[in-house]
């Protein structure tokens, strides 16, 4: 049987090769095929290897679309089914108006609101004018043809297949899709951190009745304008999202090649999970890693030549305009005096059991009226002012051009000039390393075109506190001067060109857990960039402190190899221990009679916490005894000790990676906090030097798993950010952190020595065999042997081969 199976393996690969090696006479005829593919329609090999990855051999990147989107709906139907619905705006139909939207796609807290946004951007024809685009402003003819490829997948795979997965078994709403369905997920995921996040104030910002003034607009000189830079720098300071990278450069490894450690942390559940995969065009495309669901192409990885990750950038997506209305007619603007009318967009969703809902959107030459930074937060539309947001990843559909490019790429040099081409990624950095030992990092990302002469030239009152403190532009939309204007080499305008971009080439290490560029690499930091893409000679946070500490000791000792990526990922060291438990144990020590008292006023006996911290091996290991009592005390520190009060020692900029330091034990909430920790833990039968694995941990199948990691507020690498039940026995879901890993290197083959692990597994299906696999890899802190080249793949014990067609 298994000899069988490898010829069919290998007939197959041996026509695909012969397809991909038609002389050049025949390439005309062959990209005919790719645009109008035969009456035998759309097909491809998968090859499924260990944990249900899949292999995906096709002769032209239609097929590779269509192989990738079957494959895509076998492990997550739903899920994908289930961001269609967003994407149509469909949610109040199926699932009720009021019902929480998720927050897969867009931070919309309502399915009414979601639809209103997501059925708005449909009616409007946004997708269409840029699929209608020449590349790079629009897709390329391969992304165009893996975009159509995928939805023909995917809909034969609900023709052929029977959905097994009890989430959507049976349900009305999931159905085909088409080529627009696919760009619009893409768009949704470019500007999610943009137009994406102001879903609600967008679908609800109404003009003043009849023009009157409702309230005057925060001003720099009142408590309103520093809360307006304080949910801003939350806005986008914590989205939801993160990661760690470092690439090493040649001459601090074993064989003079680079290597990378990507580790990114997204969401355990939903529709930004990553999925794994191999794309193989043979003799055009050959790539392995991880693709946001129902995107085509691969969004990190590797291949025979270069690996890359990407990591969260601080730069801000998006600006304010303060509008100047006309007094007669607050849906009208002036610039330079003259008058432009608001667009209406007016939307209508149908709602289950109900009445459909009509609401009017206003947008503006700088895009749609917002009212609001948070529901703390207004930005009123009165008769005088309005706001409006600009984003521009909002029209920007290359993300998929610029991750295709990586995937051909043949070093870094490459992956830079797909960034330069392309200039489709939109609010990450990227970080690479590649077989002949270089390494890079870059912020090459699309933002507006915010300089610093600009915002201080152009922007509002409002606009000159929130600058300088997060980043946040509010210019003056009434003046033509102050448009963005376009720089050199910018596919768009009002966007940063290459040359703009803080990058950082064939340093020692680069290394980036999403602080600013500047700190890539301390000994040859980052600067002259622009406010709006990060700070420069601010404090670091504890993840990136850790981080720098890490991979500088690796890069001294030099020698390293992926084993040693590996080690660093699950090192689990607590940066925050090693700072302060030490200090913590001993005023805990010292504490008159071993007691301290609690928010609640009462006595505690806290003397059992103090040993237990001093013994602690600073890990967030799932053996680690003490680590759970570390972690809910420095939540509940940081929460009681302003942070201009937590260290005794504080920030320089001539020490960013030691300091601030010395926790201030002496601080009024400092006793406080670790009462009221010793209370919890005890009040949920937990002992205090319990093993962590014991209360961190998520049940599969029935089985407890323990996990590894903790939180990044502690500085840990392998960040994981549980949810606490302490009736249920502590931290008992994992809703985010570590996802897709790679440890990527070479050595004298031709083939990248490669381990990955999906920490939450391929499948969200619990009747899928590859629902938990790897999570239990996980568990144990273990890797997956990648099988990249043929070699490997045809010796997969697991080895299971489908060819997957459509059916007319």
């Amino acid at each position: 049987m298994r000899s069988r199976l490898r010829r069919l393996v290998l007939g197959a690969t041996a026509l695909f090769t012969a397809a991909s090696a038609l002389p050049a006479a025949a390439a005309t005829t062959e990209q005919r095929a790719e645009q109008h593919p035969s009456r035998d329609g759309m097909s491809a090999v998968i090859r499924y290897t260990e944990y249900g990855i899949p292999h995906i051999l096709a002769k032209n990147y239609a097929d590779l679309g269509f192989g990738t989107g079957w494959a895509q709906a076998a492990d997550e139907v739903c899920t994908l089914a289930d961001g269609f619905v967003t994407l149509r705006g469909e949610r109040s139909r199926y699932f009720g108006a009021d019902a929480p939207a998720g927050g897969d796609l867009s931070a919309a807290r309502t399915n009414l609101a979601s639809d209103l946004y997501f059925r708005g951007v449909r009616e409007s024809g946004t997708v269409e004018k840029l699929l209608a685009e020449r590349a790079p402003v629009g897709p390329s003819r391969e992304v165009r043809s893996m975009m159509r490829g995928w939805a023909a997948g995917y809909n034969a795979w609900l023709k052929q297949k029977k959905v097994t997965d009890p989430a959507c078994a049976g349900a009305s709403w999931v159905r085909p899709v088409t080529e627009l369905d696919v760009a619009a997920r893409g768009l949704a995921i470019a500007s999610i951190s943009g137009e994406g996040r102001f879903v609600d104030t967008i679908t609800a910002a109404r003009p003043p009745a009849g023009g009157a003034a409702v309230s005057g607009a925060p001003s720099a000189r009142t408590p309103g304008a520093k809360a307006v830079a304080k949910a801003a720098d939350e806005l986008w300071g914590d989205p939801g999202m993160g990661s760690n990278a470092v690439a090493f450069r040649g001459d601090t490894t074993a064989g003079g090649r680079g290597l990378l450690l990507g580790n990114p942390h997204y969401p355990w559940d939903g529709g930004r999970r990553f999925w794994q995969s191999q794309q193989t065009i043979p003799g055009e495309l050959n790539v392995s890693g991880g693709s946001l669901l129902g995107t085509p192409a691969i969004s990190i990885g590797f291949n025979a030549h270069v690996a890359w990750s990407h990591t969260v950038s601080t730069g801000i997506p998006a600006n304010f305009h303060q509008l100047t209305l006309d007094p007669a007619d607050p849906t009208t603007y002036l610039v330079d005096g003259r008058p432009e009318r608001m667009t209406k967009r007016t939307v209508t969703v149908a709602v289950k059991d109900g009445t459909p809902v009509t609401r009017t959107q206003w947008w503006t030459r700088y895009g749609p009226v917002v009212t609001s930074l948070s529901p703390q937060v207004p930005l009123p539309w009165t008769g005088k002012t309005a706001y409006a947001l600009n984003d521009p990843n909002a029209a920007n559909l290359r993300f998929a051009d610029t991750s295709l490019g990586f995937s051909k790429a043949r070093g870094t040099s490459d992956v830079l000039a797909s960034l330069d081409r392309h200039q489709g990624i939109p609010w990450v950095n990227t970080i690479a390393a590649d077989r002949a030992g270089h390494s890079l990092y870059t912020q090459s990302q699309v933002l507006p075109r915010i300089t610093d002469e600009l915002a201080g030239r152009c922007s509002t009152e409002l606009g000159r506190t929130t600058y300088p403190a997060s980043g946040i532009a509010v210019l003056d939309g009434s003046r033509g001067d102050c448009a963005l204007g376009s720089d050199p080499g910018a596919v768009v305008p009002g966007i940063f060109g290459p040359a703009r971009m803080p990058t950082l080439k064939d340093a020692p290490y680069a290394e980036n857990s999403n602080g600013t560029a500047w700190m890539t690499n301390p000994d040859r930091p980052l600067t002259g960039y622009e406010r709006i893409f990060g700070t420069v000679g601010t404090q670091l946070g504890l993840r990136t402190r850790g981080a720098i500490e890490d991979v500088a000791a690796m890069a001294d000792r030099g020698g390293l190899t992926v084993r040693d990526l590996q080690r660093q990922q699950f090192a689990n060291r607590v940066p925050a221990g090693d700072l302060a438990a030490g200090d913590v144990a001993r005023a805990c020590a010292a504490l008159p009679g071993g007691t301290a008292t609690g928010s609640d006023g009462k006595s505690v006996d806290v003397s059992g916490a103090c040993g237990v911290l001093k013994a602690w091996d600073r890990t967030m290991d799932t053996g680690s005894r003490g680590a759970l009592l570390f972690d809910r005390f420095w939540r509940r520190l940081e929460q009681a000790v302003p942070a201009d009060r937590l260290w005794k020692v504080p920030f320089s900029a001539a020490d960013p990676v030691r300091t601030p330091n010395t926790v201030n034990t002496d601080a009024a909430g400092f006793t406080v906090a670790l009462a009221d920790t010793v209370a919890e833990l005890r009040g949920a039968g937990i002992a205090l030097d319990a093993p962590l694995g014991a209360h961190q941990f998520v049940v599969r199948d029935g089985q407890r798993l323990p996990v590894p990691g903790g939180a990044g507020r502690l500085g840990v690498w392998n960040v994981i950010e549980p949810t606490w039940d302490a009736a249920g026995g502590g931290y008992t879901e994992v809703p985010f952190g570590s996802s897709h890993l790679q440890a990527v290197g070479w050595d004298g083959s031709r083939c990248p020595v490669a381990r990955t692990l999906l920490t939450y597994s391929q499948s969200s299906n619990p009747k899928s065999p590859h629902f938990a696999d790897q999570t239990r890899l996980f568990s144990g802190e273990k890797w997956v042997a990648s099988r990249f080249c043929e070699k490997d793949i045809l010796s997969s014990p697991k080895l299971k081969v489908v060819r997957v067609h459509e059916r007319r």
